[in-house]
């Protein structure tokens, strides 16, 4: 799939470029469909289809434009994600996870963004965000050792960024929890993915052994939360300004949307022939399986509403600095329920496609999977973000930062 380079968005080309990045994405499906078999088998997806996303300009989407990115609107970040899925939800959550890295940079204080980018902007970058890194610190910085688990992409990246907590300076303090950036020759990668879902992730483990870290390699969750990143400094686009578990948790989240688009359209497909094995009666014309189709189109197109609308706020916010505490809860509640809803929807399909469904390589089956292992993600469970919203309309305080 070679493509040409993209141009750089201005004025009105922005949105042909926008266009663009979605058709790209669209092509892209039935080639991921033809490679998603051999990418589950390998546990990885392959390195063709980084390629093709990189030539297609996707990782350039929320990439800073001064280091050759888009600088664009997360709702073209999330449009290309979600549409990829509809091909293969592994790569598009590898696409996803990758791609949020090069908007995340831009939060890092800029010498972070030169050591990474300064030669090469289309170095890629991986992560493991859990806080389970020993921390130590040391002049100039930190030491970083530890072990961490479900790092999506990791053997097509350069650099990772990587959680711990950082001991607190004074005795009874509270401990920091902050992110690290580590390039390739620091870590490595352990090959153990194998599960039962999103198999082509190539979510291995990884192995650090008491390495340095300068400051300006780190940045704090806090920091974060409290958008008084040190990035603002040389970052001025509003993109960068929404508050980062807002963005960073729908990457988790959307592509489950395009994965069930793809079943409900293979179950119409597959269920359009069929008939009862007992009966002969053609399954279409059971009113509870066409009450089904009808549900899992609507939860669809609600999911979709809601995600675009959420977003255009969330970009709104940014450009006003409007932020309320409230409404950053409620909007995070909201993309972190999207999985669990997927989950619902996909469990009826699965409970009405037969058993031709329990043979490897069905596509509804695929997908059920996928999205059931989505669910498992700490981000996609909905109820620490509904109680703590819930107990924010009873006038109690926030204990939550990742909104």
């Amino acid at each position: 799939m070679a493509k040409p380079e993209l141009e750089q968005p201005h004025g009105n080309v922005g949105e042909e470029l926008a266009d663009q990045l979605r058709a790209r994405a669209r092509e892209m499906v039935p080639i991921l469909r033809e490679r998603e078999q051999a990418a589950n088998a390998a546990g990885q997806v392959s390195a063709e289809t980084i390629e093709d996303f990189d030539r297609a300009g996707f990782f350039k989407i929320l990439q800073p434009a001064k280091y050759g990115g888009y600088e664009m609107s997360p709702a073209v970040y999330c449009d290309v994600a979600r549409i990829l899925a509809e091909g293969c939800m592994s790569s598009a959550w590898v696409y996803g996870v990758i791609a949020v890295h090069n908007w995340q940079v831009a939060l890092f204080d800029e010498r972070a963004a030169q050591d990474i980018w300064g030669e090469d902007p289309t170095v890629r970058i991986s992560s493991s965000q859990m806080p389970v890194g020993k921390v130590q610190r040391v002049e100039g910085g930190f030491r970083l050792s530890g072990h961490w688990a479900f790092s999506s992409g990791s053997a097509h990246c350069q650099w990772v960024i990587l959680g711990g907590m950082v001991p607190p300076e004074t005795e009874g303090g509270k401990p920091d929890a902050r992110h690290f950036l580590l390039p390739r020759s620091d870590y490595r990668i352990v090959e153990n993915w194998n599960v039962m879902g999103l198999c082509a992730t190539g979510s291995n483990d990884i192995v650090v052994d008491d390495v340095f870290v300068p400051e300006y390699r780190t940045i704090s969750e806090h920091d974060m939360f409290a958008l008084t990143c040190p990035g603002y400094a040389a970052h001025d686009s509003a993109i960068y300004k929404i508050p980062f578990a807002q963005l960073f948790n729908r990457t988790v989240a959307i592509t489950s949307i395009g994965a069930l688009e793809r079943a409900v359209s293979a179950f119409i497909d597959a269920t359009k022939g069929k008939r009862a094995t007992y009966t002969g009666l053609r399954l279409a014309q059971d009113s509870t399986i066409q009450q089904a189709v009808v549900e899992v189109r609507r939860t669809i197109d609600e999911m979709k509403l809601v995600l675009d609308r959420d977003i255009h706020e969330l970009l709104r916010r940014a450009e006003t600095d409007d932020w309320t505490l409230e409404r950053r809860a409620e909007l995070g509640a909201s993309t972190t329920m999207t999985v669990s809803r997927c989950v619902t929807e996909i469990d009826k399909l699965m409970q009405y496609s037969g058993g031709k469904a329990i043979y490897r390589g069905n596509a509804i089956q695929r997908v059920f999977l996928d999205i059931h292992c989505a669910r498992a993600h700490a981000m996609n469970n909905p109820l620490p973000y509904a109680r703590n919203l819930g107990a924010l309309y009873f006038g109690l305080p926030n204990d939550c930062e990742d909104i």
